[in-house]
């Protein structure tokens, strides 16, 4: 059944709800801004089609379904763009407000550049290509997620998400991957603090891992061909199958499997349970365990 197609060319909109329920729409060249400081512009709306946007405004993609986005700026007064908002489409876009995706499915990003606190959270089926991403907790509980070349900054990111999966790109991150599940991380750089604890069914493969007492107390954890560097006091209580193509610091008793390491510089034993796994050190053999 075909549609006749609502245009919007060159407007401004500032009032409450401006265009609250469209559907079948193309806006070009739109500006949400002004005086009025109206919110939930396209709330609620159907198929709609969004190039050379300004939105200023707060609340303005709520409860949408098929939504294309293009060449267009969420600014930073902008707050909670996209929730409960489905069939997402966003291409050579930034999103710099606060919360600016929530509990949204089906959404690809591609060629973005990304700077919200708290972003992602509870979402799912969400796709992020060739973007940048800077902000706190992002990805909070969100689960079905796929990163490709992402660059992405900020403490606390990916905590509870399930079933994702990383393909190249440079997370500069704290405190990533907590209580995650079902992670698989492939040819990135994943530098910071205490990666991964709690984590159950994280697989890196190809991967620079940097900073301190990554990988602790996790089930199913699983490394191939990894670079460790600058850290100390790995694998502390994990079920680990590990090997790592560099020396590592140090590692603290971990509680199964197998770990082959070029070199290391200490085996720490303070643990009560104590050191369950292998140890295989392939420059001096002399150390394994």
């Amino acid at each position: 059944m075909s549609h006749t197609t609502t245009i919007i060319h060159n407007r401004n909109f500032d009032e409450e709800r401006a265009l609250y329920g469209i559907s079948h729409a193309t806006l070009e060249h739109v500006n949400f801004a002004g005086p009025a400081d109206g919110e939930s512009a396209l709330k609620e709306c159907r198929d709609i089609s969004v190039s050379n946007a300004n939105f200023e405004l707060r609340y303005p993609l709520w409860h949408t379904d098929g939504v294309t986005l293009a060449d267009s700026v969420f600014t930073d007064s902008c707050r909670a763009a996209l929730w409960y908002t489905t069939d997402v489409r966003i291409r050579s876009s930034k999103l710099l407000g606060i919360k600016a995706l929530r509990e949204c499915e089906d959404v690809i990003i591609d060629d973005c550049e990304v700077d919200s606190q708290e972003f992602g959270w509870s979402s799912r089926n969400v796709s992020v290509r060739n973007s940048s991403i800077n902000g706190e907790y992002a990805f909070l509980h969100a689960r079905d997620l796929r990163l490709e070349n992402v660059v992405f900054s900020g403490k606390y990111s990916f905590q509870y998400v399930e079933n994702l999966v990383i393909e190249g790109g440079h997370f500069d991150t704290k405190d990533a991957f907590w209580h995650a599940r079902n992670v698989s991380v492939r040819n990135a750089t994943l530098k910071g603090e205490y990666l991964g604890w709690y984590s159950d069914g994280l697989t890196l493969i190809n991967c620079r891992i940097e900073g301190t007492q990554p990988l602790v107390h996790c089930k199913n954890l699983t490394l191939i061909d990894c670079e460790m560097v600058d850290c100390d006091l790995a694998f502390e209580g994990s079920d680990v199958t590990a090997t790592v193509r560099s020396h590592v610091d140090s590692i603290r008793d971990p509680r199964s499997g197998r770990i082959e390491v070029e070199s290391v510089g200490e085996l720490v034993h303070d643990t009560l349970a104590g050191c369950g796994a292998q140890i295989v050190v392939r420059r001096c053999p002399c150390m394994a365990a």
